[in-house]
């Protein structure tokens, strides 16, 4: 049994569907998210830029939360520094997000699949490799979509649902002209725009993501090293309210805008600055 935290990470609030999907299975375990807003967004960084800062970041956070594992809930990270960050921290066990590619090709009749992301994980190899590896008969083609990562980050709390329909409708529409029968969220941001993309998706494409492989995953680790949280006593589980164990970290030295007060305070987590840590 281990107490310590689960780190999640992502440049911003992208990764918050992927850990409530965890702990909402998971209620016993504590949880640390970082939302990496100093260095937000991640997509228009070079490889080599990115894998630098995050070691930098995890160099802070990792003495100053102990975790047991880490889970890169971001594509863009994922692709261009987890396998750094392995090397780096070789004593923690890193868990990263990659486009569920996987059961898209295992499924599609067309053969035709779009995947939806940043700019760095749509141009990445891995990203072909994924598909060649899995459907080497698909033809699959990415779309980039920054302006969709900054309006989930800055815009979509404050949003109407047409607004959030317009904001998918040209992908869909694109999908639709090119043959697709899937489509791939390939940026954890998108999750938020689920319900408006599976919507405007239907009947004929099908949307998929990687929730609840990436907490297959933690799970997988955490009974292999034995490293699941002791259950409080008298209950079944923790209490999914707000609490020490379950924090919202913002790196940067700005004051937390009000919607993130209020993402926060929907994923019940407590939210806390990250500035002087490292001090």
């Amino acid at each position: 049994m281990d107490n310590k935290p689960i780190l999640f990470l992502d440049s911003g609030i992208g990764g918050l569907p992927y850990c409530r999907h965890f702990y909402g299975q998971n209620s016993a375990e504590a949880l640390i998210y970082v939302a990496d807003r100093e260095n937000f967004p991640y997509g228009p960084r070079e490889r080599g830029e990115l894998a630098g800062a995050l070691i930098r970041l995890f160099e802070k956070l990792i003495p100053r939360f102990n975790p047991k594992i880490a889970a890169v809930v971001c594509n863009t990270a994922t692709i261009s520094a987890l396998a750094k960050l392995r090397d780096h921290f070789s004593g923690l066990p890193f868990v990263g997000t990659v486009p569920a590619i996987k059961p898209a090709v295992l499924e599609s009749r067309k053969r035709h699949i779009g995947v939806l992301g940043t700019g760095r994980t749509i141009e990445d190899p891995y990203t072909a490799e994924l598909a060649a590896r899995y459907g080497p008969d698909c033809t699959l083609f990415g779309l980039a979509a920054p302006e969709l990562v900054e309006f989930v980050e800055y815009r979509l709390g404050r949003s109407s649902p047409e607004e959030r329909r317009r904001m998918v409708e040209p992908y869909i529409r694109t999908l639709r002209d090119r043959g697709a029968d899937a489509l791939v969220l390939g940026c954890t941001h998108f999750l938020f725009l689920l319900a408006e993309f599976t919507q405007a998706a239907a009947p004929d494409i099908r949307v998929y993501d990687s929730v609840e492989g990436v907490s297959r995953r933690i799970e997988a680790l955490l009974d292999r090293g034995n490293l699941r949280a002791a259950l409080p006593k008298g209950g079944s589980g923790a209490s999914l309210s707000p609490g020490p164990e379950r924090c919202l970290i913002l790196t940067g030295n700005r004051e937390p805008d009000e919607d993130m007060v209020r993402w926060a305070a929907f994923y019940g987590l407590i939210l806390r600055p990250f500035a002087g840590w490292d001090e």
